[in-house]
């Protein structure tokens, strides 16, 4: 069990952590969410002991986890997926990892075997895909057979496969009892996989909760209703007290508030309305997210109007600019000939947003790096 009590992170004025108090308990799996910003890497790392508290406290299994004499044997964490030396193949980096823990070297080939990465192992890791190095990073944190597994956005660079194994995968390791944390931005992954949720914005708690109540506090609840006699049943629906609109995402279907299912269909029924669909509807675990969390969202990105020579124009964010499907300047040149502006420069002047490679040096293009993934990577 991980347990965080007033929690505080300070770096110099900023305020990463704000007293949070929390507890992740064994034989399930939870989600630890937030915008970006928010404080979870900064929380997972004092965990781990990587950070200091500036106040408050974390216990492991009920001691501070730097006190641990085989950490790797109590708790396996994915952080940073990169913090892997190049050099090294995958299968020495998990071989000085097991040595430095008293872990057998026979479950360094049953954890590359685990995670799909046996036919990579002897190549250096820097030729290693993201989706790669992923997989060796959950290697890591399994080589211990820890009883504690945190995980920092585990899917990302792996493919659908990858994705749905690493799901299943986190789901079996609760199901043995053990206390899995991760922490993710995907929200629809995290629907399937997590079992309660932990949510905080600006680094203070905001929700502490079941998945399910978390999604039903967070959002309302509708019916879908599809009938050729949408308009009649509409007027019924409203006359009732109940909050009727189309669904334009749905066909023009109706989308109703107030009345259960139940007494919808009833009600059709009762004046001869045939239903060709009558489905309870929930909020996603994003819609229900980004409600609750939208006050809390530290970096916003602006719209399109900020880009330069679009909506925004190039008098910067907010000017005018060209109206959506009007041509640029130098477009509808004849076939053939080069648009106003294109073309090589005259000889020896760079052209715009090139820069010299080092002082002295002519301006010229940055040529292709050759080479790619080592086999079998994920791209």
């Amino acid at each position: 069990m991980i347990e965080a009590q007033g929690l505080t992170k300070r770096y110099g004025k900023k305020l990463a952590v704000d007293q949070l108090s929390f507890q992740v308990r064994p034989g399930t799996v939870t989600g630890f969410l937030g915008p970006n910003g928010a404080g979870k890497s900064t929380t997972m790392r004092m965990v781990l002991g990587l950070d200091a508290p500036t106040s408050g406290h974390v216990l492991v299994n009920g001691r501070p986890y730097v006190h641990s004499t085989a950490p790797l044997r109590e708790v396996g964490a994915l952080l940073d997926a990169k913090a892997v030396h190049g050099g090294r193949s995958a299968y020495n980096h998990l071989l000085c990892l097991a040595q430095s823990n008293g872990i057998p070297r026979r479950r360094v080939d049953e954890v590359l075997g685990l995670v799909g990465i046996t036919a990579v192992a002897k190549k250096r890791t820097k030729g290693f895909s993201l989706g790669m190095g992923q997989r060796l990073g959950i290697a890591s944190a399994l080589l211990g057979d820890p009883g504690i597994l945190m995980f920092d956005e585990p899917v990302n660079g792996l493919d659908p496969e990858g994705i749905l194994w690493i799901r299943n995968l986190m789901k079996a390791l609760a199901a043995e009892g053990r206390t899995v944390f991760v922490s993710s931005h995907l929200m629809s992954e995290m629907e399937v996989t997590a079992d309660h949720l932990i949510v905080i914005g600006q680094g203070r708690l905001i929700a502490d909760t079941s998945m399910r109540e978390f999604i039903e506090q967070n959002s309302t609840a509708y019916t879908l209703v599809r009938s050729p006699q949408a308009d009649k049943l509409g007027e019924l629906l409203r006359a009732k007290g109940g909050t009727v609109t189309a669904d334009a995402a749905n066909g023009g279907a109706l989308r109703v508030s107030g009345p259960e299912p139940a007494a919808i269909g009833d009600m059709a029924a009762e004046h001869g309305i045939a239903l060709h669909e009558l489905s309870p509807r929930f909020a996603s675990l994003e819609e229900a997210y980004m409600r609750l969390t939208q006050s809390s969202v530290e970096y916003r990105a602006g719209g399109l109007g900020a880009l330069p020579g679009g909506q925004g124009g190039p008098g910067g964010p907010g000017a005018p600019g060209a109206p959506w499907g009007a041509p640029q300047p130098g477009w509808g040149a004849p076939q053939g000939a080069p648009p106003q502006g294109w073309g090589p420069p005259p000889q020896g002047a760079p052209q715009p947003g090139w820069a010299p490679a080092a002082p002295g040096h002519p301006y010229q293009q940055q040529a292709p790096v050759a080479g790619g993934p080592v086999n079998g990577s994920e791209a």
